[in-house]
């Protein structure tokens, strides 16, 4: 957990502690409560979990949802309607989706020659399959939008679309993103993600892996707050 703009974690702790803001609230501090009365916004994913410990910590803090978290709902769903085809198809079919998965997943202005091929072929010989794909596309780039009431209009649009789809898996999508429209399209409105925090759970899983051999819990965290803390040393023989 770090501060929206901030570079370092907040209170580092070992053991493992409920998510969230809950932490700072666990043993009943004014500290705690005073952290969490004071937060307005909170960027996470789509954990039942997360989303539990923010709303009884700070029923007040504005929940806004990654939106790459978001987006990986669709391109899960759409590798899931790949493999279905692919189990589905007969050997000529099977042809034009072999070697179709990463042309699939990936932004179309990263696409090779070879790669817009194999979307082309996918166009013109399996349907359900480049339906999937322009589902997971139209979604990224409603969530590119700025005005928020155009992203909220467009999401009820392609949650329309979704659950018409006849495609199982973008069904369940659709159920999830209008549960949490309200989450996503405060993403939109604010711009904000977990981007920064991604970054930083990442360091720390590597000076995880750089800690083997530490005998307590307590030399991790002492290092974690040396390297992510902002802490400049100044050595005396200099």
């Amino acid at each position: 957990m770090r501060r929206v703009g901030g570079r370092r974690p907040l209170r580092p702790s070992s053991g493992r502690p409920e998510p969230g803001p809950k932490r700072f609230d666990r043993s009943g501090t004014r500290r705690g409560l005073h952290w969490c009365a004071k937060l307005e916004a909170v960027t996470l994913n789509l954990s039942a979990a997360y989303i539990k410990a923010v709303t009884e910590a700070s029923p007040e803090a504005r929940l806004i949802f990654d939106r790459f978290h978001v987006q990986r709902l669709a391109h899960d769903a759409l590798d899931t309607v790949r493999r279905q085809q692919w189990r589905a198809a007969d050997a000529d079919d099977k042809a034009a989706i072999k070697g179709t998965r990463f042309a699939l997943q990936k932004n179309p202005w990263n696409l090779t020659d070879v790669e817009q091929g194999k979307l082309t072929d996918v166009q013109r010989t399996n349907r359900p399959l480049y339906r999937a794909y322009l589902l997971k596309e139209t979604l990224a780039r409603i969530l590119d939008g700025a005005q928020v009431n155009v992203a909220r209009d467009k999401l009820l649009d392609w949650i329309a679309w979704a659950t018409r789809s006849r495609l199982p898996p973008f069904r369940r999508v659709a159920r999830t993103i209008k549960q949490y429209i309200e989450g996503i399209v405060a993403y939109v409105a604010t711009g904000l993600n977990s981007g920064r925090s991604e970054g930083l759970n990442g360091k720390i899983r590597t000076i995880t892996r750089r800690s083997f051999g530490f005998h307590s819990a307590t030399s991790l965290l002492a290092l974690i707050t040396l390297c992510c803390g902002g802490i400049t040393l100044t050595p005396a023989h200099r």
